[in-house]
């Protein structure tokens, strides 16, 4: 769907330098879906693998005192849609090539795919994910949309890794009503963290 270099506003990594790959095409439809352009892969373009990756290497080159240069060990972000609706392991395998780090942000309803240095599992209602996808979140971000989205929460914080980290996330429209909702819950719940949407807070992409 879309490509482009950013700062991640979300999560674990949030504030670092971060190369977007959009894939169209999702099964999901969440209602507050903020990309539902993404939905139709028959809409957007295909591209090769190769294609994709080398749009990555030119959208993340800096330039230093008039020169480019690569940035070392950009994070490349995989996301939808949803991307696991793809088979991700050859993506994966060009960009380590390429030196990038890859995060897949994904609700793990369908099979994973591809070799991920983190993962970040965004369970939804409308489409549970796949028992077997679980165990691999490196961070579980559950989007909170109403208080009874802290029991979903507390769902999937019971199946995943000791290690995983675990966040809370306003929906973007309800962010006024359910932040503080959620701050009060992290504070009774310590092991949650907040994430918010930084991105838009810093009109960046």
């Amino acid at each position: 769907m879309e490509s482009f270099y950013t700062i991640q506003g979300e999560g674990y990594y949030q504030g670092r330098a971060a190369y977007f790959i959009r894939l169209g095409g999702c099964d999901v439809g969440c209602v507050w879906c903020d990309v539902k352009d993404s939905w139709d892969a028959s809409k957007h373009p295909q591209l090769s693998i190769d294609a994709i990756v080398d749009l990555a290497v030119d959208g993340s080159l800096s330039t230093v005192n008039g020169e480019r240069s690569t940035v070392n060990r950009v994070l490349a972000v995989v996301t939808g849609g949803e991307p696991l609706l793809h088979n991700l392991d050859l993506l994966t395998k060009v960009l380590h090539a390429k030196g990038f780090a890859t995060n897949i942000e994904t609700s793990g309803s369908s099979p994973l795919s591809g070799d991920w240095d983190w993962v970040c599992l965004s369970p939804k209602k409308f489409k549970a994910p796949l028992p077997e996808v679980v165990p691999f979140a490196n961070e579980l971000k559950v989007v909170v949309f109403n208080k009874h989205d802290f029991e979903w929460a507390e769902t999937y914080a019971g199946q995943v890794s000791p290690t995983c980290k675990l966040y809370l996330q306003p929906e973007w429209d309800k962010a006024a009503l359910v932040t503080p909702l959620i701050m009060d819950y992290i504070k009774t719940n310590p092991k949650w963290e907040l994430s918010l949407q930084l991105h838009k807070y810093i009109n960046v992409p």
